[in-house]
Parts: structure tokens; sequence; C-alpha cells
């Protein structure tokens, strides 16, 4: 066999995780042009095929965690949320039972902006670190991808879905604020 062929941080599962964190990355990177109910739908969309495809994310043994980074920036995180959140607007804050806090009892106030630029940075330091197209970066950005959605993002996802659903479905979303000049009539 040759090498490409025992990588496995060019197998399939790593391909397609690839493929819809670049979407997600993408979509996100150019909010400015989306309306609230754009986002909403989207992200509804995307997030179930990147839960599935995090978990299928292989086993991979790192060889040199030295070649490990981060690349988002405070800023550009920031950029995200602030942007996502005058896009939600009043549907951006929601209560949560969040397995991860100490009191599993307690709902906590959580907010979509904040867990999808979490998502966001997550996603975006795994494609850029994959670029980088060695294999000890490919490594890194595979194990770290697959232990993050273990620890954070793949939780981020289920809570995300849960005020999605409810505002979609629900009607109780907030109506987008009518902009001049886009009405039919």
């Amino acid at each position: 066999m040759t090498e490409m062929q025992d990588d496995i941080t060019m197998g399939k599962n790593a391909l397609e995780m690839l493929l819809v964190a670049n979407e997600f990355c993408f979509f996100m990177d150019n909010l400015e042009k989306k309306s609230k109910t754009d986002i909403m739908e989207f992200v509804h969309r995307v997030l179930p095929l990147m839960y599935t495809k995090g978990s299928l994310l292989p086993d991979v043994t790192v060889e040199n965690p030295e070649a490990n980074m981060r690349f988002v920036t405070e800023e550009q995180w920031e950029n995200v949320f602030n942007m996502l959140r005058e896009k939600f607007g009043d549907d951006d804050e929601y209560w949560v039972i969040d397995p991860l806090y100490i009191n599993e009892t307690e709902p906590l106030k959580a907010s979509l902006s904040e867990n999808l630029s979490d998502i966001y940075q997550d996603m975006k330091d795994f494609i850029l670190l994959y670029q980088k197209n060695t294999i000890a970066a490919r490594q890194n950005a595979v194990a770290d991808c697959k232990t993050l959605f273990a620890d954070h993002w793949g939780y981020k996802i289920g809570n995300v879905m849960l005020q999605l659903h409810h505002l979609i479905y629900s009607g109780t979303s907030k109506p987008e604020e009518e902009e001049e000049g886009l009405g039919l009539f």
C-alpha cells in the first residue's frame, strides 16, 4: 500500500468533515449578506450533518503534537459573534440544561451567537490547520477536531438545534426588521 492509502487523515470521513466545515465557515464568513431567516435555515440544515460527520472522524495517532496550531483570533470570533447577535436580536438568548456544568438541573442562559461562534472557531481552525497539507498538520487537525467534538462543539450543536427547532417550528421567532425597499409593492 502507498503512504496515501495508509493516511487516514485523507480518508473519506476526514475529507467529508472538511467539506461540511468549509461550507459552514464560508457561510459564517459572509453573514453580512444574510438575513436572520437565511441564517436559521442554513444552520438548521448544516449542523446535523456536521454532528454526524464529527461523530465519524477516525481515531488518529498524533506523531508530532507540536504541529498543532490555532488560527482564529479573538477579533475574528467577536466579528462573527457580533454579526450573529445583531441578526438574531431578541431570539439570541435562551435557557438550557447543560450537562457540562456542575449543577445539571439548573437552567443556564445560552446564546445562539456564542455557541455558533464557538463552533465556527473550531471548524475554521480545523480547516486552516488541515490545509497546511503536511501529515503532522492533518493528524493534529483531525485529532483535535474529534476531541473538540466530544468535549465542546458536539454539545453546542445539540443546544443550538433545540432552540432553532423551537424558533422555526413554533412560530415564536421575532420577525426580522423590515428593510426599506424590499417589499413587493
